[in-house]
């Protein structure tokens, strides 16, 4: 209990010390939650919730990133004009309360909610909406907006119709359109202020809408959020949060069990009961992911699809899911996950065959790769991609081929995908919009730290324009279902995996969930 003590006393005078800081600008000032901090009040360990993960976020703002650890953080900083249910991927009204579209789905007309201000104290508007929007555009788009293409790639226009009132304007009809404004990254409105002084990039000083207001960021060791008092819906129930970081699996277990973090996530089947046993419990649920192995297509040998399918016939994928996940996740036969539009039990990918995979890789010379992993688990790979990678590397051994593995923490690794030197690469999507288009979009992007495999098919592109633009419906269903075969027949990925989402959290959490699209929304939580 001392230990606790101390650690708690050690977080609140963290906060203390940042929350005299105005959000968004980093200037000195006041907050309400930071007045009533330094006023005396004696602070409770139930005014602060301690979530832990495996790394930093890459940044903090929605435009200027893509992975999942920022997304766990900027959902409680900003809001979209619309959101999702709390249990699917339903969209309901956000920060616009309802909209229209046009029978020909070439226009989309939002009404906004009024007496809404950013962070920083400035109105939310109809103008803030086309700023946002506009900067993720040509000419202003930028290439680090890794979600611009995604979320606003069928919009032609934005035009303000009135204070409250803002009309998006469609090159093409877009089915995934709505969902993906719900979606965490890209679609997110900035306080255009904080966009103007910082730069046009608030990775740093982000300032949104949400229940909950940026303090501050101390690189390797946590984010440090506040209650947002002026918050325009229901205000947050717990005052303050930190984002604690912390790299290694086993010691997020400790933290959890010796009550210095009060939830924790990247966990996987071996430590549930140590978690337990400790009195802590396990939220599990199924996840709407794909953990895979990429090749990269542009360099030889993998340029060529009978070597790619040969590496792919040397991995037994069900033995590994048991032996690294036991019961935690199941087996991918395909890219989308089983209760996704579009999905097919009858689509496979290369079956393991150890003698067929040895004689093709012998006629091809290949006795070598070098492969590249992120050493920190993934919501996805609760293993890590280390393990995963070395697991692979045992099967490669038996087929004749020798495989290197540089292992990243997460930041670096991004970058070393974006560099492409290398000649496979693991990875994984947690599902932003639950589309199908979301998944198999991957295989099309020019981003290569979306589109890993570098893959280029102008047919299989020109069928995912189709399917953007069809109605949901059977025949759209189809269309990804064929995109599903075609990623398998030239295995541009080797599928492994749909994790299980298993986080940990402390007895006397209340009211915890985690989103099926890889996000915690904390403003409802509590410790009782």
């Amino acid at each position: 209990m001392k230990k606790r003590t101390r650690l708690l006393s050690f977080v609140l005078a963290a906060v203390i010390a940042c929350a005299g800081l105005t959000a968004c600008s980093g200037s000195k000032g006041s907050t309400a939650s930071g007045s009533a901090l330094a006023s005396g009040t004696k602070s409770r360990a139930q005014d602060t919730l301690i979530y832990a993960q495996g790394a930093d976020p890459r940044g903090l703002d929605p435009a200027l990133v893509d992975d999942g650890e920022s997304a766990k953080i900027m959902v409680n900083i900003y809001e979209g004009l619309l959101k999702y249910d709390k249990d699917s991927t339903k969209v309901e009204p956000g920060l616009a309360e309802s909209w229209d579209v046009s029978d020909d789905g070439l226009t989309y007309t939002f009404h906004l909610r009024k007496g809404v201000k950013f962070q920083d104290g400035t109105d939310f508007n109809a103008d803030a909406v086309k700023f946002n929007i506009e900067r993720q555009l040509p000419p202003k788009v930028t290439e680090d907006m890794g979600y611009a293409s995604f979320v606003y790639g069928s919009v032609k226009s934005v035009e303000v119709v009135d204070q409250y009132t803002v009309k998006i304007n469609m090159k093409a009809a877009c089915t995934p359109f709505l969902n993906n404004l719900a979606m965490c990254l890209g679609a997110p409105i900035v306080s255009p202020k904080a966009l103007q002084d910082n730069n046009n990039n608030v990775n740093e000083h982000p300032c949104g809408t949400g229940p909950y207001k940026f303090v501050s960021w101390t690189k390797g060791q946590n984010v440090v959020l506040t209650r947002n008092d002026n918050y325009w819906g229901t205000k947050a129930v717990t005052k303050n949060v930190i984002f604690k970081f912390i790299k290694d699996n086993s010691a997020r277990v400790v933290a959890l069990n010796n009550g210095e973090a009060d939830i924790i996530d990247g966990i996987d089947a071996t430590v549930v009961s140590q978690i337990e046993s400790a009195g802590n419990k396990i939220y599990e649920a199924p996840g709407m992911n794909i953990n895979y192995m990429a090749y990269n297509t542009t360099k030889a040998p993998f340029d060529d699809a009978k070597v790619r399918t040969a590496i792919s016939q040397a991995v037994n994928v069900p033995e590994l899911v048991k032996s690294l996940y036991q019961g935690y996740a199941d087996a991918a036969t395909s890219i989308l996950p089983t209760f996704m539009p579009g999905y097919d039990a009858g689509i496979k990918q290369a079956a393991y065959d150890v003698e067929a995979a040895k004689s093709t890789l012998a006629k091809a010379g290949v006795k070598s790769v070098h492969m590249i992993t992120y050493s920190n688990p993934r919501p996805y790979n609760t293993a890590n991609g280390q393990a995963l990678a070395e697991a692979v590397q045992g099967y490669l051994s038996k087929v004749g081929v020798k495989a290197t593995i540089d292992a990243y923490d997460w930041t670096t690794y991004k970058e070393k995908v974006k560099a492409g030197d290398y000649d496979i690469c693991f990875y994984g999507w947690t599902g932003d919009n639950g589309d199908p288009d979301n998944f198999m979009n991957l295989l099309a992007d020019k981003d290569p730290t979306m589109n890993v495999a570098r893959y280029n098919n102008p047919d299989f592109k020109a069928l995912i324009d189709k399917g953007v633009a069809t109605p949901a419906g059977d025949e759209r269903n189809k269309i990804y279902t064929e995109l599903e075969k075609i990623a398998a027949k030239d295995a541009v990925w080797l599928p492994i995996s749909h994790g299980k989402t298993l986080c940990g959290y402390r007895s006397n959490v209340k009211d915890f969930y985690y989103h099926m699209t890889g996000v915690v929304f904390l403003s409802g939580v509590s410790k009782g």
